[in-house]
């Protein structure tokens, strides 16, 4: 059945090379006015003909066979000696696909012993390579990825075409050449954590502000006693039974808290200052733990997220409720064991912060369905991390960093915060973030290697500025079947920042769009 299917997406890029080049004088996209330039960007739902599914076959590269193996996953802590691939500008994150057309001597060494090798076969290491200066010396990252080989075929010239999908992320130990020149790396397995969800009775109970003045001491879970209580204690501690307790203005503080973490929990309306005042008031009469410290209800929650942000915590610790207790002599000694309010939790819950990506992911990018990601948050950070528009120092530093909540945290802070796409050199402003397009099944950038063998990854755009074209339209050697390309220079430094791709015939929508490389633009925030 998949044979069949790569048969007939195969024959539509046979149809639409074979049709006759139909390309739009790209000088006249140029020189129209930003606000022409940008409509011939647009593309509607209704108004996209492309198959997104052709660009990830990677025809371009010819027939390669599937290798049709699987390697099985190390364990976390597993120490191996793999050949090595250095990519300069690119950054390899786990199920992320990428093409190599392999023409160097050493790194065609690489891939042979890639195939052939007993202890994992099929497998090489790929890190990126950086330069601290123009000038200076390239530097090998210390964390990489696995890559598995899917499809390979060797070329008469003697190089080879390869399909590679990245596996699991290692830290590079050490390297060295072999006898044969291929570069080889000692590496050892990171083991990833398991995606953390709060269970539902680690929350605090937090009392009620009217119920205050003749209860001074937070109702506690008893998880400190090594085991659960009976179902009474459990439903007391619950959150339903805490806002159950409230009234209808305090369970509106109380969601807005909660708000403020993640937008599941809506407020009804906004509380009035007056009755804001009056709880304020009140609390501080009685002296209230809760009412006062900012830490909890009736503060800021964006105040309470940046205190939580340059704290170490130790969540679910007696250590992080000690902190949390020290303002309040008065408190109870059992408060060292205190959990923290839901919101809290829910600023570390791997399931609700992949939620909370997903909807911003599909907010940006138009994706039709993220529900399979949000059920794997670990496969979900992997993605997006692999597909924003940021430079790739800053998904290296993504990719290298560990625990699958925290990556999250962070991707959701650049997907806030990032607005415009600027050139690396200049600083010229030639994108935004809201002009993405998804032009592969891969989503809205992805890894191409060019007939040189050098691999690009690429983000593509319907609207630019700022750029200029040099050359004429080409049509060989195409990443997205159908389109023709030609190089775009930053229009202020001269610096190649891409391609415009145009259609080759007058059916195919959209009729152009703009593919930027990532290694030559700054990350640029609101």
């Amino acid at each position: 059945m998949e044979d069949e299917v790569e048969r007939r997406q195969i024959q539509q890029i046979l149809e639409l090379d074979n049709e006759e080049l139909q390309i739009e004088e790209v000088e006249s996209l140029l020189e129209s006015s930003d606000d022409d330039r940008h409509a011939s960007g647009v593309v509607s739902p209704d108004d996209f003909t492309f198959n997104t599914q052709l660009t990830s076959l990677h025809s371009y590269l010819g027939e390669v066979d599937d290798t049709r193996h699987r390697s099985a996953f190390w364990d976390g802590g597993a120490v191996l000696n793999l050949p090595l691939f250095y990519l300069e500008g690119v950054v390899l994150f786990p199920e992320a696909t990428l093409p190599l057309r392999v023409i160097e001597p050493n790194f065609v060494a690489a891939v042979n012993r890639a195939m052939t090798q007993a202890d994992a076969p099929y497998t090489m290491g790929v890190v990126r390579v950086y330069r601290d200066s123009n000038d200076g010396p390239l530097r090998l990252a210390k964390v990489g990825t696995t890559a598995e080989i899917r499809q390979y075929r060797p070329v008469e010239d003697g190089s080879i075409n390869v399909v590679t999908r990245g596996q699991q992320r290692f830290c590079l130990r050490r390297c060295w050449i072999d006898a044969e020149g291929a570069p080889f790396g000692e590496i050892q397995i990171i083991e990833e954590d398991i995606p953390f969800r709060t269970p539902r009775d680690a929350y605090v109970k937090l009392v009620p502000l009217n119920n205050r003045r003749g209860q001074q001491i937070l109702s506690l879970n008893a998880l400190s006693h090594g085991g659960r209580n009976d179902e009474n204690d459990s439903e007391a501690n619950s959150e339903e039974s805490f806002e159950n307790e409230l009234t209808q203005t305090e369970r509106r503080i109380h969601q807005s808290a909660i708000g403020a973490c993640y937008d599941s929990d809506r407020m009804d309306e906004s509380t009035s200052s007056a009755d804001y005042n009056k709880l304020s008031e009140s609390d501080s009469q009685s002296g209230s733990p809760c009412g006062t410290d900012s830490t909890f209800l009736g503060s800021s929650p964006s105040g309470h997220e940046k205190q939580v942000r340059n704290t170490d915590l130790g969540i679910g610790t007696k250590s992080m409720a000690r902190k949390v207790a020290e303002p309040r002599s008065h408190l109870s000694s059992t408060l060292s064991r205190a959990f923290a309010p839901i919101w809290v939790y829910r600023m570390y819950d791997s399931f609700c912060l992949a939620q909370k990506a997903a909807d911003m992911w599909k907010q940006i990018v138009g994706t039709p369905s993220m529900d399979g990601f949000v059920k794997k948050p670990d496969l979900l950070s992997f993605y997006i991390a692999s597909k924003i528009p940021v430079s790739d120092p800053t998904r290296q530093e993504l990719l290298e960093i560990d625990g699958v909540s925290y990556r999250l945290r962070q991707e959701i802070e650049l997907l806030e915060r990032l607005d415009r796409v600027r050139c690396k050199i200049c600083k010229t402003v030639i994108a935004r973030r809201s002009d993405m397009l998804v032009m592969s099944t891969d989503g809205p950038m992805g890894a191409y290697v060019n007939s040189y063998g050098y691999v690009h990854e690429v983000m593509t755009f319907r609207k630019a500025k700022g750029l200029a074209t040099r050359g004429r339209p080409h049509k060989e050697y195409s990443w997205f079947p159908g389109y023709a390309w030609t190089i775009i220079n930053c229009a202020s430094c001269d610096v190649q920042m891409g391609w415009l791709f145009t259609a080759t015939n007058e059916k195919l929508k959209p009729k152009s769009f703009w593919g930027i490389r990532s290694c030559q633009v700054k990350d640029e925030t609101r």
